[in-house]
C-alpha cells in the first residue's frame, strides 16, 4: 500500500515536470484576471472622484457667477448715489459750491 502511494505520488511529480508550462500559463492567467479587477477597480473609483470634482467646480462656478452679479449690481453709480444720500445725508454739490484750484 505504501509503495503504492509513493508510486502515485512520483506519477503526479512527473505529470507536474511533465505539463510545468501549463501550470505556469494558469498561473499567469488568474494573476491577469486579478489585476484587470483591480485595476478596474481604481479606475471606477478615479472616474467617481472626477465627477464629484465636476460637480464641485460647476457649484464653484454657478456662485461665482452670483458673486460677480451681487458685486456688480452693489457697484452701480445709482445704488451707490442713493446710499450716499440715505446713510450720510450727501448731496451733489452745486455749481457754486465747486471751488477751482489752479496750479502755477
Amino acid at each position: 500500500m505504501s509503495k503504492q502511494r509513493i508510486a502515485l505520488t512520483i506519477e503526479v511529480w512527473r505529470d507536474i515536470k511533465r505539463h510545468l508550462f501549463v501550470y505556469f500559463l494558469l498561473i499567469l492567467v488568474v494573476i491577469s484576471a486579478f489585476a484587470v479587477i483591480y485595476f478596474t477597480h481604481l479606475n471606477r473609483q478615479a472616474t467617481s472622484q472626477v465627477e464629484m470634482l465636476l460637480a464641485e467646480r460647476d457649484e464653484l462656478d454657478i456662485e461665482y457667477r452670483n458673486l460677480l452679479l451681487e458685486q456688480n449690481s452693489l457697484a452701480e453709480h445709482s445704488d451707490i448715489e442713493s446710499k450716499a444720500k440715505k446713510y450720510l445725508q450727501m448731496k451733489r454739490p452745486t455749481a457754486k459750491d465747486e471751488v477751482l484750484i489752479r496750479l502755477p
